[in-house]
């Protein structure tokens, strides 16, 4: 039973999908003026492991997420760089794409884009005219009355007499209302225009989306989510103007989730505050923190919090986060490392001289715990997407995992076949976790796992000694131990030289 935090509500609901075995996704995308910074990143990780686990659950994920192609800051930028509209926005586009697969967030269903639905939302704002929600002035602007809406602002639980103080309101005497939002901009000169019955102009911000998240899922789909900034005015805009399109109250999204904001420990992360993003120079675009740190890890430290609370982002969280992640991959290589024992054989034969039940067996105990924590994980992720209560619960199972490999390796437990059967659903279980979490789909190198978890000087002296018992072994003429020592190196991944100087070692 899925439990969602329903912001239209304020409380959890129980999960009930519209059609029996789908799931309807719309998440407002970005405007693409520049290159995305950490805070942007935050909804698409979120609604990509939203997304993750009800297909993992079995459902049918349908996942709309638009680009604000046609916007005010793209044509400043435009002309700022003496080119066109339209570059900027695919420059732009191209970045986005290109952080949000390093941080593994797999492409939504459909990325529609202003510019290519204009047809659609002319055909809208209309709709409004003609029912009275709109108004046209002589110049061509057209704006949403919110006079004319009785249900203005139950999202966000405001109440229109209150609304003006502190709310983003462009000053124009022109409206019939402060509150009354723009869903059509005459055009000027030297801006991008369509042809529309009011004359050549562009959308407003709020229509574009009504009108695709409509065309693509239908007048009724399950969620729509964003950051919790755009509660109001953009979310409460589009429940007014589509609701008034439709007719009915109870259209368009059921569920609306907001993850919180990202600070730097001080403020919200934000392209238009100058100074915050002066402090953080160098630490704020995602491209500028993939540079130094890995996308898996910067994935992980936006999981580690719950989606509704406020996220602290900075280079000391991010290195907690890379140790964190290296204990997760030191198991994924130890499963790694078994089923490749178990491939090539190493797990002998039960001679049935001893009981190696499942409920007896070291592996049969590490399944059960497996089993148990894969239903912890299950959910947690079942009471409104808690990845951080998801993500202890596989930390867990490394634990455990760990646990039986250095048993193994150290020669603890006898490799029986039954065991080896047992391992592979472990390991089965392990990639679950990680699959809805959406880590370990980058290669993963070995040193980084192991590094994390000792230094170099215990490796060294750990080494050191090793060497001095195989050459001990060598001085007694004991070969059969001295080749042993060597070969259980090397399938650990450490090739051992003898040299005149003595014997040296090198990670493989």
């Amino acid at each position: 039973m899925i439990k969602v935090f329903n912001t239209m509500s304020r409380t959890k609901e129980i999960f009930k999908p519209l059609k029996k075995g789908e799931v309807s996704i719309y998440c407002c995308g970005v405007t693409p003026y520049n290159a995305p910074h950490i805070g942007n990143a935050r909804p698409f990780v979120t609604w990509d492991v939203i997304r993750r686990f009800f297909a993992k659950s079995g459902y049918k994920v349908r996942y709309v997420q638009n680009f604000t192609d046609v916007d005010d800051k793209i044509i400043k930028a435009a002309n700022e760089q003496g080119v066109t509209w339209k570059d900027v926005a695919e420059k732009n586009i191209a970045a986005y794409f290109k952080s949000m697969d390093a941080l593994n967030v797999r492409r939504a269903d459909f990325y529609p884009k202003v510019s290519e639905t204009m047809d659609d939302i002319i055909k809208m704002i209309q709709t409004l005219v003609d029912k009275g929600f709109a108004y046209v002035l002589d110049n061509g602007d057209v704006f949403y009355s919110v006079e004319e809406d009785k249900n203005y602002g139950k999202l966000s639980g405001r109440k229109l007499s209150d609304m003006l103080a502190g709310a983003r309101v462009e000053v124009d005497s022109r409206k019939k209302n402060p509150m009354d939002f723009a869903l059509w901009k005459a055009a000027k000169p030297g801006e991008p225009s369509w042809e529309s019955p009011w004359g050549a102009g562009r959308p407003g911000w709020h229509i574009e989306c009504s009108v695709m998240s409509l065309k693509f899922l239908g007048e009724k789909f399950d969620f729509h989510g964003g950051g919790s900034d755009l509660i109001f005015p953009h979310h409460e805009n589009e429940i007014a103007q589509s609701q008034a399109a439709l007719g009915d109250e109870n259209s368009f999204a059921q569920y609306w989730v907001h993850n919180g904001f990202i600070t730097d420990g001080n403020e919200k992360l934000s392209k238009s505050n100058k100074e915050m993003v002066k402090r953080n120079k160098g630490f704020f675009t995602v491209e500028e923190v993939l540079a130094k740190y890995p996308g898996e890890v910067i994935r992980l430290l936006l999981l580690q919090t719950h989606y509704r609370n406020p996220l602290e982002f900075n280079e000391t969280r991010v290195i907690e986060a890379q140790e964190f992640f290296g204990k997760l991959a030191k198991a994924y290589w130890q499963l790694d490392d078994l089923a490749r024992k178990i491939h090539a054989g190493e797990f002998v034969k039960d001679t049935g001289e001893k009981n190696f039940a499942i409920t007896v067996s070291p592996a049969g105990g590490l399944v059960e715990e497996g089993e148990r924590l894969l239903s912890n994980f299950y959910a947690a992720m079942d009471d409104d997407f808690n990845t951080a209560l998801a993500i202890t619960h596989m930390f867990e199972l490394a634990g455990e995992i760990g646990g039986y490999y250095n048993e193994f390796v150290g020669g603890k437990i006898l490799p029986v076949t039954i065991d080896g059967d047992i391992i592979l659903r472990v390991r089965d279980i392990y990639m679950e976790m990680a699959e809805i979490l959406g880590i370990f789909e980058q290669p993963v190198p070995v040193e980084k796992a192991e590094e994390k978890s000792a230094a170099p000087e215990l490796v060294n002296a750990l080494m050191k000694i090793i060497l001095d018992l195989r050459q001990n072994a060598r001085a007694e003429k004991n070969w059969k131990l001295a080749d042993k020592i060597r070969d259980d190196l090397k399938a650990a991944g450490i090739i051992v030289e003898d040299t005149p100087q003595g014997a040296t070692w090198k990670k493989a």
